[in-house]
């Protein structure tokens, strides 16, 4: 451990954030990395637990401890070696993670959390500034080839491990540019596009074929709602031919429509329209259409991607942005000792929700309101959970408001059921793509060629487990080719 009484001497130390006055004129980070003092103290509070419940709750079971004490001593490389060991990019999970590992820090029980996110977020970027992540093509070549349809974090950390057990890989992306999720799902407020194009160029001088603009499948039989910039298109059967094997990591692309009177007028939009139209618009590829300047927006929904439109309006001028989550207000605290070392469902509130939002709970969307084609007003009605994810209106609590724009933003079903047709697969009664998690048989869909990860098998998730899956898959598709016989 960093230091004997780290854990007593000193207190959790956040990463500074830019005020909310300043943050919202722009699209720049407003999170900053920790200073090599900050993150020392930070690393230093760990405790080195016997049983370390922080490598339990995090989906890549990082070696926490080990990297922690690391960075106390200031021995980055070592530090760095740990982490990616299991991490594949930690300088995404050091912005976008949640940070599950914290909710099972020993600490927690009774004093703040050792900051881990900040300090796996310090370790990526010390050693990009450092020239300490470079490019390391394998020295092994197998000559097995691989197909990963599919850009965002399961395909990009598959593709990365699949290179280094020597194996040719080229993904295959329908959009423009390689991301998927990571580049046109989120804002670059929590994650700038020169981060994750820092990353692709190491991947590319390791020898990973990128193939962007190329949808896999037929553009006729894509779903609506998914988003697709594709130039051309290759079939499925010739994937299977040109490669050993195929990884799909399609995600869960497909969101969720609220399916109430007035859904078709004008102003109405899935939230990820609305982001991918602003990613794209900051990245200079078009205007976003989506205009809230001076308008009322109401977002619906309560995760992340709800968080990330409220702040996306804010930065584009809108007079209000309500957010209606039908959820019951959660209390802002527990009892750790019912908790511990669980994920605590607590009321938690987003960077984006502090720049200016009225949140209303236990709301219920129940029309939109239009004149002349256009979105006016939304209908509302609060609502009473039962037992079985059930809930009920409350009559006598119906309500309304002003709403020029409203973005949906309730998940995602699942991934384009085009891409389960093309290659013949079988799916869940979710919509997934089937394959198991664990086992002999994990990863594997029912074409013995084919695989699957990411939320595009598992469903909707963070990630962390997208980059976990990922690596995972790695591993069964490696066994596969290794099996078979070199064509």
């Amino acid at each position: 451990m960093g230091f004997e009484r780290g854990f007593l001497d000193y207190e959790r130390i956040e990463p500074g954030i830019t005020p909310v006055a300043k943050r919202i004129l722009n699209f720049k980070e407003y999170y900053s990395t920790l200073s090599d003092h900050d993150a020392m103290i930070q690393a230093g509070r760990c405790m080195d637990c016997g049983t370390p419940f922080c490598m339990h709750q995090c989906p890549l079971h990082n070696s926490i401890p080990d990297f922690n004490d690391f960075v106390c001593r200031g021995e980055y490389r070592k530090a760095l070696n740990v982490l990616q060991s299991t991490n594949s990019f930690p300088e995404f999970t050091g912005r976008l993670c949640p940070a599950l590992c914290e909710e099972g820090c020993t600490l927690s029980i009774h004093r703040e959390a050792v900051g881990i996110k900040s300090v796996e977020r310090k370790i990526a970027e010390y050693a990009f500034e450092h020239g300490l992540i470079h490019a390391e093509p394998s020295t092994h070549r197998s000559f097995k080839k691989v197909a990963i349809v599919g850009s965002g974090p399961a395909a990009l950390s598959c593709a990365q491990a699949l290179s280094q057990r020597g194996h040719n890989v080229t993904v295959y992306e329908k959009n423009d540019k390689a991301g998927g999720l990571l580049r046109y799902g989120i804002p670059d407020f929590k994650l700038p596009k020169e981060i994750l194009d820092r990353r692709l160029s190491v991947m590319e001088s390791e020898g990973i074929t990128f193939k962007t603009g190329v949808l896999v499948g037929s553009p006729e039989k894509q779903s609506s709602g998914v988003f697709c910039n594709a130039k051309e298109s290759i079939s499925g059967k010739e994937l299977l031919e040109k490669y050993s094997a195929v990884v799909l990591c399609p995600g869960s692309e497909v969101p969720r429509d609220l399916k109430i009177p007035g859904r078709e007028l004008s102003g109405v939009h899935y939230a990820l329209d609305f982001l991918i139209a602003q990613n794209l618009e900051i990245q200079g590829a078009q205007e976003n259409q989506i205009d809230v300047a001076g308008k009322n927006v109401v977002v619906i929904g309560g995760g992340e991607t709800a968080s990330d439109c409220i702040g996306t309006a804010i930065r584009k001028g809108a007079k209000c942005v309500t957010q209606l989550d039908y959820h019951d207000e959660l209390p802002e605290k527990v009892d750790v000792f019912n908790t511990w070392p669980e994920w605590r469902r607590i009321k938690r509130t987003s960077p984006s929700q502090k720049e200016g939002c009225v949140r209303l709970f236990s709301t219920n969307t129940t029309s939109f309101v239009g004149k002349d084609g256009k979105l006016c007003g939304i209908t509302t009605q609060k609502v009473r959970w039962g037992k079985g994810h059930h809930f009920e209106g409350i009559a006598g609590t119906d309500g309304a408001m002003d709403a020029d724009v409203a973005l949906i933003a309730m998940g995602y079903s699942h991934p384009s059921p085009a891409l389960a047709q093309e290659f013949g697969l079988e799916t869940d009664n979710r919509g997934n793509i089937k394959a198991s998690y664990e086992g002999d048989e994990a990863f594997k869909t029912n074409n013995p060629k084919v695989f699957a990860a990411g939320d595009g098998r598992r469903g909707q998730s963070l990630v962390v487990w997208a980059l976990a899956e990922g690596r995972r898959c790695a591993e069964a598709v490696d066994r596969y080719l290794m099996s078979i016989p070199h064509a």
